[in-house]
């Protein structure tokens, strides 16, 4: 993982390496049910309501926190326990590239704005590595929060892949 210093332009980046196809890899981002297999941090769930899959087009989805520990720090923090998001893709290279704007509009008192995540995919001998690359946001404490819930995340893409090669 890294972190640039520079604030303005500031970017969080994680790779990771899975056994498994870059094709593979590519639909977990990619199709309904990939994205509900793994999106969203643990404790929380992620319906798909809309997959527009080319530049300019959206993924509308609802992510909805499940887990008693999620639950509590969304009604402590004054969050609703379910949110629409949206993300516009700005670039879709199959199976390699994907780019999209994220539209942060779910922290109280703090004015809507966007970041831009980038994912590649690469075939390897052994497998596919993926390297993420997206925004910091509006403070320290709201990036750390997205850096712990894309680990979370990819955690989760990880078993998926896991379980999809048994």
């Amino acid at each position: 993982m890294n972190t640039d210093n520079d604030e303005a332009r500031r970017r969080v980046t994680i790779e990771r390496h899975f056994d498994a196809t870059p094709e593979d890899v590519w639909a977990l981002w990619t199709t309904p049910d990939g994205i509900e297999s793994w999106w969203g941090p643990e404790g929380f769930s992620v319906t798909v309501r809309t997959l527009d899959l080319r530049p300019g087009g959206a993924l509308l989805y609802t992510m909805t926190a499940t887990a008693p520990p999620q639950v509590a720090f969304m009604q402590q923090h004054g969050m609703p326990l379910a949110t629409e998001a949206t993300i516009t893709y700005t670039e879709v290279t199959p199976p390699s590239r994907l780019v999209y704007v994220h539209l942060v509009d779910f922290v109280p008192g703090v004015a809507t704005y966007s970041t831009t995540t980038v994912v590649q995919i690469t075939g390897t001998p052994t497998g596919t590595r993926m390297v993420l690359t997206f925004d910091a946001m509006h403070d320290a404490e709201w990036t750390e929060r997205a850096t712990a819930g894309w680990l979370g995340e990819l955690g989760k893409l990880a078993r998926v892949i896991a379980g999809r090669a048994r």
